[in-house]
């Protein structure tokens, strides 16, 4: 179905709540609708946006467009929980219902200011003419999680950047406030800015974080400036980079560099940018700090531009597990928050002798596990695990002993996105393949290697759950410790 501009900038108002619930109800008759995952309860979910853990809870909202599966009139949709797995739809909370905000409420971030909670993000406008000027707004929730008042803080973009100019992550230090903004020069290279500002959010650009990064893709969205450690983290989504061996296969990236931030001179030094995940599915990740004190990361489950076969059902994407990251010789390590082993249910464990001939092991749960491999011995070239159905559909992980090449190849796991030229990623792991944490929900899975050293994230689209995983090799042997969980309902 082709959406026309004016479809997709309807909003709400414009169905009835009969229209909206037989929407739903068509939404909950999908054959993929998750367990586990944040997932929207009709229309599209992309990024997640304004994560904090705020007085007790967390806080969660995503960028939601409610009438289908498409980009349109965007809305924050709030979840709520009192862990990082439990989460409660609460509704949409920042309406595009201004001048500032008319043709959509973009991404943004959240910080707590005594004790209320305040939300910026961008404001997308568009004149008679559908030239976008972006705005800059603070958002002030009531104690009932509803916006009290808005205000523009920045109105356009600053001189020498295209209107493609958003998504502020904001934080304190100090007695001063700051954000780091997405943006695009006007010779079409992508940027981050830092802006400073003071508690009555009156606020002025500081300038470019230097990178040395000049020439690397036309946009940079979603960035997100932190300390972790004693090493300054900067994660960005650009956009426009070209292919290069295994790295940046997808439509767009999400990556980060590590290093030491100067703040006065704006400068970062860094060794170089690395992809977040190199599965198929994700962009546009958020970082908050959990109430332990560790900096933890979900991400947007999904990609612009694609169509996914849910799209049929009337909606489209999910968000990650949540993530801890932690540094480790100039690298994010990415490991699932203990939180998500509250769903946990029935286990199971086995010791397993692979050779040439294939080794099955029955998950616990089809459609709803929790597998975790451990490599005792490896005297294997190749060792394969392919997840199987009733209907022949799989999903084939390959680790080649002689490369250190991981590979994940859902070319033949069901139905398949739109848009993608190959169904096959691979990664080169730097270190002998040690321990897989494999998480299957109903259309996805999360693969954590090497105790979240790499991640690839994908979402699969079978006729039927995935039954067994079997194990074989092209010659030699290994030896493989399994314990697999089955996965309850978030």
């Amino acid at each position: 179905m082709e959406w026309t501009r004016e479809e997709r900038y309807r909003g709400l108002s414009s169905i009835s709540n009969e229209a909206f619930e037989s929407m739903t109800h068509k939404v909950n008759q999908s054959p993929w609708r998750q367990h586990f995952h944040i997932q929207p309860v009709s229309g599209l979910l992309n990024d997640p946006n304004g994560f904090i853990y705020f007085k007790g809870q967390y806080h969660l909202f995503y960028q939601w467009y409610p009438l289908g599966p498409v980009h349109g009139l965007k809305y924050w949709y709030h979840v709520v929980s009192d862990d990082l797995v439990h989460f409660e739809n609460k509704g949409p909370v920042v309406y595009p219902d201004t001048t500032y905000d008319s043709h959509g409420a973009y991404s943004g971030s959240s910080i707590q200011i005594g004790e209320q909670l305040y939300l910026f993000y961008t404001g997308n406008h568009r004149t008679k003419d559908w030239e976008r000027v972006p705005y800059q707004m603070a958002a002030t929730l009531n104690d009932d999680f509803q916006v009290e008042d808005k205000q523009p803080l920045i109105e356009g973009s600053p001189q020498g950047y295209t209107d493609h100019f958003r998504d502020p992550k904001v934080w304190k230090e100090n007695e001063d406030y700051y954000f780091v903004i997405g943006a695009q020069t006007t010779e079409q290279s992508g940027r981050a800015l830092i802006y400073q500002g003071d508690t009555s959010f009156k606020f002025h650009l500081l300038g470019e974080i230097e990178t040395g990064l000049s020439d690397f893709g036309y946009m940079w969205e979603c960035p997100d400036l932190f300390k972790l450690g004693n090493k300054d983290v900067l994660i960005f989504c650009p956009q426009g980079l070209e292919p290069d061996g295994m790295n940046c296969r997808n439509i767009y990236q999400s990556g980060y560099i590590v290093g030491d931030f100067d703040l006065e001179t704006l400068e970062m030094k860094h060794h170089g940018f690395v992809e977040l995940d190199h599965g198929f599915d994700f962009y546009a990740p958020q970082t908050t700090i959990s109430k332990e004190g560790e900096r933890v990361l979900i991400g947007w489950m999904g990609l612009p531009d694609i169509t996914y076969p849910t799209d049929v059902y009337n909606w489209a994407h999910c968000l990650t597990l949540p993530r801890v990251l932690k540094v480790k010789e100039d690298t994010l390590i990415q490991t699932v928050h203990p939180d998500v082993e509250k769903l946990r249910g029935r286990s199971k464990k086995a010791t397993l002798e692979v050779s040439h001939d294939h080794t099955a092991l029955d998950l616990i749960q089809p459609d709803c596990s929790e597998v975790n491999i451990s490599i005792l011995e490896n005297e294997a070239d190749v060792l394969s695990m392919i997840f199987t159905n009733q209907v022949d559909e799989i999903v084939k992980m390959t680790y080649d002993n002689n490369t250190g090449i991981f590979e994940l190849d859902r070319s033949q796991s069901g139905e398949l996105p739109s848009n993608q030229d190959n169904q096959k990623r691979s990664i080169q792991l730097n270190e002998d393949l040690q321990t897989l944490k494999i998480f299957i929900d109903t259309s996805s899975i999360e693969v954590f290697i090497n105790e979240g050293t790499h991640v690839m994230t994908s979402r699969l689209f079978p006729k039927a759950a995935y039954q067994s995983c079997q194990f074989s090799t092209q010659s030699g042997t290994v030896k493989l410790e399994t314990k697999q969980y089955e996965m309850k309902r978030g």
